[in-house]
C-alpha cells in the first residue's frame, strides 16, 4: 500500500510498508547531469539526426513485439503476479499513467531492458528473477519504469539495432566507421542514462539497503552471507583513487565497449544521491513537475550539467582528474608528471611491476574482456 491509500493486488511476499507516491513527476527530478550531457553531445553528433529519422522509420518494432509475445512470458495478473504488482506500482508511484507491457524471457544471465520506438516494453530475464529477493526487483522494475518516463527507450532500440548491424557490415571499412562512431557515442550516453534509472529505482523502492543488494548481487552472485555492502562501496573507492595515469587510461578502455556503468561506481553513485540535499527535497514532496518541461530553459540545463562536471572533476581521486585540475590551475612540472604517470607503458609489459616499496605485483591483462549486466 503506498501512502495515500493504494492498495496492492497482493502477493503474500510483497510487505505492506508504505511508500511516497510522486504525482506528476517529471524525469527531470531523477535525472543524473550527466545523462542529459551526454544525450546533448549524441545529439549534435554529425549525421545522428540522420540515422535516427531513417531508423525510426524502418525498425521493425512491430516484429520485435510480436517476438516477445510469442516466445517470452507476458507479466500479467495470470503469470508472475508479483511482478506485475510491482510494475503497477512503480508506475503508481512515478505517476506513469499508461502501464507498459512486461516479458520474462529465459536467460540464464541478469539483465533487463526498457526498448521500443513507439510505446516502451519492459523486458527481464529468469536469470535475474531468480537473483533478487521482492525488494531487490522492486528496484529493478523501478528503474525500467524510470526509463520509460525518462523516454530512454527510443535510444535503447537503436542501439541495439546499430550494434548488430555494426557486426553485419564490419567488412565494409568506413560504412563500419561511421555506424561505430554512433554506436560509441549511444553507449556512452546509456552508460549515463542508467544512472538516472537507478535513481528513479530508489525512488520507487525507498529502499536504499535494497538497491545496493541488488547492484552487488549482480556482480557477485546470491552469495549475501559472503559480502558486505560497506566492502562492496570501498572498492569503488579504489577503483577510482587507486593507480597512476596508466590506470586512469586502462579504466577509460575498459569501460568504452560496455553498455552500463560498473556495479561498484554505480552503487557509490546511488548512495552519493541519497544522501544528497536534493534526495531529501524531493522525498519531502519538492521536485519539478511535468507540466512544467515545456518552460524548462534549455541553458539552464547546460549550465547545471557543466557545473556537475567541474565540481566532479575537482572532487575525483582519479589520478588523470587530478592532471586535468592541475592544468585548469596552472601546476609546475605537468610535463614530468605525465612522464611519471605513463612509465609503466614504456617499461615494456605491466606484468611484473615493482612497487614502491620495493615488493613485486601481478596484474590482471588490460584486455580482459568486460563483463556487460544490467
Amino acid at each position: 500500500m503506498s501512502d495515500d491509500g493504494h492498495q496492492q493486488s497482493g502477493h503474500e511476499k510483497v510487505p505492506s510498508r508504505q511508500r511516497r507516491r510522486f504525482p506528476g513527476i517529471s524525469s527531470r527530478a531523477y535525472e543524473h547531469p550527466a545523462d542529459r550531457s551526454a544525450l546533448v553531445a549524441l545529439r549534435k553528433l554529425s549525421g545522428f539526426d540522420t540515422v535516427f529519422k531513417a531508423l525510426s522509420g524502418l525498425l521493425p518494432e512491430r516484429s520485435l513485439r510480436l517476438l516477445f509475445l510469442s516466445d517470452s512470458v507476458r507479466v500479467s495478473d495470470q503469470q508472475f503476479a508479483h511482478l506485475n504488482d510491482m510494475l503497477r506500482d512503480a508506475c503508481y508511484i512515478l505517476d506513469l499513467e499508461k502501464v507498459p507491457p512486461m516479458y520474462v524471457t529465459q536467460d540464464p544471465r541478469p539483465n533487463a531492458m526498457c526498448i521500443g520506438l513507439d510505446e516502451p516494453i519492459i523486458v527481464v530475464t529468469t536469470g535475474l528473477v531468480e537473483l533478487l529477493d521482492e525488494e531487490e526487483m522492486r528496484a529493478v522494475v523501478g528503474h525500467e519504469v524510470g526509463h520509460a518516463l525518462s523516454g530512454h527507450s527510443v535510444y535503447r532500440t537503436i542501439l541495439l539495432f546499430l550494434t548488430t548491424l555494426a557486426v553485419r557490415v564490419a567488412w565494409i571499412p568506413l560504412g563500419n566507421l561511421a555506424i561505430m562512431a554512433i554506436v560509441t557515442a549511444l553507449r556512452e550516453w546509456f552508460r549515463k542514462s542508467e544512472l538516472s534509472a537507478d535513481r528513479a529505482g530508489l525512488l520507487v523502492g525507498q529502499d536504499l539497503q535494497a538497491s545496493m543488494r541488488g547492484l552487488m548481487k549482480i556482480a557477485g552472485g546470491n552469495h549475501l552471507h559472503e559480502m558486505n555492502v560497506d566492502a562492496f562501496l570501498q572498492q569503488a573507492e579504489e577503483y577510482e583513487a587507486g593507480g597512476d595515469l596508466r590506470d586512469s587510461v586502462l579504466k577509460i578502455l575498459n569501460v568504452l565497449p560496455r553498455s552500463h556503468p560498473f556495479t561498484t561506481v554505480r552503487a557509490a553513485e546511488l548512495k552519493k544521491w541519497a544522501e544528497s540535499r536534493d534526495y531529501q527535497r524531493l522525498m519531502d514532496g519538492h521536485y519539478p513537475r511535468r507540466s512544467e518541461d515545456k518552460d524548462t530553459s534549455v541553458t539552464d540545463s547546460f549550465r547545471e550539467s557543466a557545473n556537475h562536471y567541474a565540481t566532479h572533476v575537482k572532487s575525483s581521486k582519479d589520478p588523470l582528474m587530478k592532471l586535468v585540475t592541475d592544468l585548469a590551475g596552472g601546476a609546475g612540472d605537468l610535463g614530468g608528471r605525465v612522464r611519471r604517470g605513463f612509465s609503466g607503458f614504456a617499461a615494456g609489459s605491466p606484468k611484473d611491476q615493482t612497487s614502491r616499496n620495493g615488493t613485486t605485483t601481478e596484474e590482471p591483462p588490460a584486455d580482459a574482456p568486460p563483463r556487460d549486466e544490467d
